[in-house]
This record gives structure tokens, sequence and C-alpha cells, in this order.
């Protein structure tokens, strides 16, 4: 026995371990972390299997990314899957500590290798139809205007037609340059485009041009309504709850090292 063994176990109780082989003398050769690791890695690829965004801390960063443990696995995001443009190493740093969402890109165990993505989480929880955003007008344009979504780098296209319900002669009428708007996400006749309205959002009319605040104010129960009538191929799903232990004992207590399999969320 391990010298110190005796604090952490007793006489009789069960542990979980995987057999790697044989001593010299003929004794099995047992190891508690690597059925931790096997575990965790088949975790890991379940949640990837979900295609869902997932929510993890960030734990510390170097010059080409920033790093995270998801199921007590080191995982990676790269400055370049970043919503944000990073300029500087302070940019990164500033990253430690914080929680992020981020999407499962890639899951290699032979080579040690989780890689993760910012944009595309970004994309999957903020660009479905139907997302009420806040953003701020950044360029006016003849036939609309750009609109800068959140603090983010990305932004969409409001279409003239999709700024109010009623005529506009002129975008610069009616928006202005930083002006702070909230618009939602429409179904975009271009691939790889983001089409926003708030022509959805007001609640009769050419109320936007009238009564901008009130339009905002009502953006949620407009949206909600906007949502209601969508095919239900476009609103957003939830994932599937992970089950919260490894194998369904009833009496947990009984294993020393049951906690281990309780992995970080």
């Amino acid at each position: 026995m391990v010298k110190g063994m005796s604090d952490v176990v007793e006489t009789g109780t069960i542990l979980f371990a995987e057999v790697l082989g044989r001593t010299l003398t003929g004794r099995p050769l047992l190891s508690s972390r690597r059925l931790f690791q096997r575990i965790a890695w088949h975790r890991l690829r379940q949640i990837k299997q979900l295609n869902e965004p997932i929510e993890v801390r960030i734990n510390e960063w170097n010059t080409k990314g920033l790093i995270t443990r998801i199921e007590g696995l080191r995982a990676f995001l790269p400055k370049a899957e970043l919503v944000k443009k990073v300029n500087s190493f302070t940019d990164l740093k500033e990253n430690v500590g914080h929680c992020i969402h981020v999407q499962i890109m890639e899951v290699d165990e032979d080579k040690n290798n989780v890689i993760l993505s910012e944009k595309e989480a970004w994309e999957k929880l903020y660009l479905q139809e139907g997302t009420l955003l806040e953003g701020t007008v950044k360029n006016i344009l003849p036939y609309g205007a750009q609109i800068r979504i959140g603090e983010t780098n990305r932004s969409g296209l409001l279409h003239v037609s999709n700024i109010t319900r009623a005529e506009v002669t002129s975008v610069s009428d009616v928006l202005f340059v930083d002006e702070k708007v909230k618009v939602l996400v429409v179904k975009s006749a271009f691939p790889n485009k983001i089409s926003l309205s708030i022509a959805e959002l007001e609640s009769e009319p050419g109320l936007f041009l009238s009564n901008k605040e009130r339009v905002f104010v009502e953006a949620d129960m407009m949206a909600k309504k906007y949502r209601e009538k969508l095919p239900h191929a476009f609103i957003t799903k939830g994932s599937e709850p992970l089950s919260k232990s490894a194998f369904p004992f009833e009496n947990q207590a009984l294993y020393a090292n049951w906690k281990w399999f309780k992995f970080e969320k």
C-alpha cells in the first residue's frame, strides 16, 4: 500500500480503477487516473456530439489563444476563433477568469487535443432567426444601415425595407451613426449574411418613425411573437442534459473516489 493511502481509503472500500497490467510479482497494476481520463474523453465526445454551445471558464492564456478545462481535460481556444478581435496580449490576458460560451470543434484523444471556437458558439446563440439583439449603427448606406452587433466585431445589414413598415425616403432621416438600436435577426436571402429588422418589432406600422422608444420597450414582446410564428425547425432547442453520473449506483457514498466522476461543468 502506498504511504498515506490509509488516510484516503479504508479496508473494504470499493474503488474504481482500470487494470493496466501486472507487476513483476504478478499482482494487478491498477490506475484510477487512467479510468478517469478514459471516461472524461468519452464524455467530451458526447458533448461534441450534442453540437451545442457550452459555457467554460478561462484558466490560462498564451500567445496563441486561451486555455480552459472541460471534464477536467485541457482545451484550447485559438485567438482566431474569438469573437472579439485580439489586438494585443493584454486583450488575451483579460479573458482569464471569465466565463464564455464555446463550441467544441475537435476532439482527438490520441493527440491529447481539444479545440474550441467562440465564433461558432456565438453564431448558434445569437444568429438564430428570431433572436433579439442590441447594436450600434456603424454606417449609413443608400439601401440601409450597417449595424454593429453588441460589443463584437460582427455586423449585419438593416435593409431600408426592414427599418419600418412605413415608407422611408432616406435612411439618414431615420437613423444616425453611433445610434443604439434593437434589431431582430430575420431570414436572409444571402448565405452567410446577417439580415436584421426593426420593422418586425413594430406593434403597428410606422411606429418606429413616430416613437422609437416605444418600439424598443416593446421589443422583447414583439420578438417573442415573431418566434412563435416560426416553423419548428427555426426555434432554438435546448441541449439534452448529460447524465450527472458515469454509473447509476444507488449508494454513491460507498465508493471512495466517486467524486472523481463528478466532472467539471
